[in-house]
């Protein structure tokens, strides 16, 4: 008996230990942003909200009928980073978690705009992604993860242990941004309007409200940053790491937007193609365009077609058909390979969010794996897995082929996503 007590009691502390090192090794890197005695490295911005130090934690409390949001900011601006946090309501209201945010004058308040994790306080669309200051509402649309399943938002609300602590988990890699509610998969989203911002802490306006958040910890992964394919030099811009088909159609204006030309008569495309393949990456460009037809082509390879390139065309129409997918067709030792046509379209939306008469649009393609993402001006367009897709190739513009057209681009920009930025990105 005396020998079997002492193997369970060794097989017990082997087993905490075990546990605790798992523990540990987890929180590896993590970095307290609250030193559970003072606000030191925050700072106030907005409304009217109180904010204090309560029993180790920062506690939030709504002054009635104040006007303006309330937020408690880091001071420090963090990229790619995994904020993991402890929060329990204390008097039921709205609040939430701003990341990669920044801050305006706006009257004789600082207004904070960015990323805003939302908390409810029975877990009902906490973890969502709101854009504060910025797009949310805009259009109609309130979620920047409308593409979210809802089974997903079923599972992570009914973790939420009302009135209780509960986890709530950031993570950003790049364009990738993730949350968890006490370890529940809420929103796996990819966007691109910032990249870096300070953390803030959310107290809403309104009738009532007290949040109490601690355990404060982050992991900083540093910033991942934008690959411009249009550079300035001594002599002026010029394509880095790209180059033209007909480069007669195309030139660069002084303050670095590349204008092209193209003629009716002319059957061939007029095209910017990369040096390199991407298999997985977030592209993005800025366009005008008066006439005729283009598109931002990626995974895309080089045919002998007069249209050059075979893969998918994320469409600038400069009509409803904007952001939507097309794939193409292409000629390869004089045999036509066939395209798929239309992959996936979103008029009715794209109608919306599409700036008109001569306004500048910006439309972004996010290509990870069978997973293509699709945003105009900053809204989901489409968000699909397409297991017949091409896995790499190249990025590319369009002035289609037998057409008028003039186009205007700039921030024709990459940021690919590593082979290490995938590790986290595959977390579930």
């Amino acid at each position: 008996m005396k020998t079997c007590f002492a193997l369970t009691i060794t097989t017990w502390l082997c087993a905490t230990i075990a546990v605790t090192a798992t523990a540990k090794e987890s929180e590896d890197g993590f970095v307290s942003l609250f030193n559970g005695k003072d606000l030191s490295g925050w700072v106030k911005r907005g409304g009217s909200a109180k904010y204090r130090v309560d029993d180790g934690a920062i506690v939030g409390e709504c002054v009635p009928d104040t006007p303006g949001n309330t937020f408690l900011c880091s001071e420090k601006e963090f990229g790619d980073f995994v904020l993991k946090l402890r929060y329990k309501f204390l008097e039921s209201g709205n609040s939430g978690v701003q990341f990669r945010s920044a801050s305006r004058e706006e009257g004789e308040r600082q207004r904070v705009f960015g990323y805003q994790a939302e908390m409810r306080p029975g877990g009902d669309m906490t973890g969502r992604i709101y854009d504060e200051g910025r797009r949310g509402h805009k259009h109609g649309i309130i979620w920047l993860d409308a593409f979210t399943p809802q089974d997903r938002l079923d599972v992570a609300q009914e973790s939420c242990r009302e009135g209780e602590w509960n986890e709530l988990e950031i993570q950003c890699v790049g364009p990738s941004i993730k949350t968890w509610l006490n370890g529940k998969l809420v929103v796996d989203l990819f966007d691109s309007f910032s990249m870096k911002g300070f953390i803030g802490l959310q107290i809403h306006s309104g009738k009532s409200g007290s949040v109490a958040w601690k355990d404060i910890r982050i992991k900083d992964l540093g910033e991942s940053r934008w690959q411009s394919f249009f550079v300035k030099n001594d002599g002026g811009y010029e394509l880095d790491g790209a180059r033209f088909v007909l480069p007669e159609e195309w030139s660069f204006t002084e303050d670095g937007i590349l204008h092209g030309v193209h003629s009716k008569s002319q059957g061939k495309d007029g095209l910017v193609i990369s040096d390199d393949n991407y298999d997985n990456f977030i592209a993005r460009v800025t366009y005008r365009m008066h006439g005729g037809n283009s598109a931002l082509y990626f995974r895309a390879e080089e045919t002998s077609a007069p249209w050059v390139l075979r893969g998918f065309q994320n469409e600038i129409a400069n009509n409803g058909k904007d952001s939507a997918l097309w794939h193409t067709a292409g000629i390869i030792e004089g045999k036509t390979i066939p395209g798929r046509g239309w992959i996936v379209t979103n008029d009715e939306l794209v109608e919306k969010v599409r700036n008109k008469d001569d306004q500048w649009n910006t439309t972004c393609t996010a290509a990870y794996g069978d997973r293509l993402v699709q945003t105009l001006n900053g809204f989901c367009t489409s968000d699909i897995i397409d297991e017949e897709c091409e896995k790499t190739g190249k990025l590319g513009l369009q002035m289609h082929g037998g057409t008028d057209c003039e186009m205007f681009f700039k921030d024709f920009e990459v940021m690919p996503i590593t082979k290490e930025m995938a590790k986290l990105i595959e977390r579930e």
